[in-house]
């Protein structure tokens, strides 16, 4: 992020991919990050990244991003 009130750039764009895509892209991104801003447009999308978050201990938190809501993750 480039400051308090910077939107943070967008790791993963999963922008019309159909679950579980955007959940499978996430968890090979975090294989080496430690945090990862995902915009998702499924709406099924939410609960498999929250699932997937759940089962990996990672927290999640909504946000807006420069390409619309979206989600930060991190370890």
């Amino acid at each position: 992020m480039n400051g308090p009130e910077a939107a943070p750039d967008v790791d993963i764009d999963a922008r019309g991919l159909r679950c579980p895509w955007p959940a499978l892209r996430l968890a090979r991104f975090m294989r080496a990050a430690d945090r990862a801003v995902i915009v998702a447009d499924d709406p099924v999308a939410p609960a498999e990244i929250a699932a997937l978050a759940d089962d990996r201990d990672w927290t999640v938190e909504t946000l807006e991003t420069p390409l619309g809501p979206g989600w930060l993750i991190s370890r």
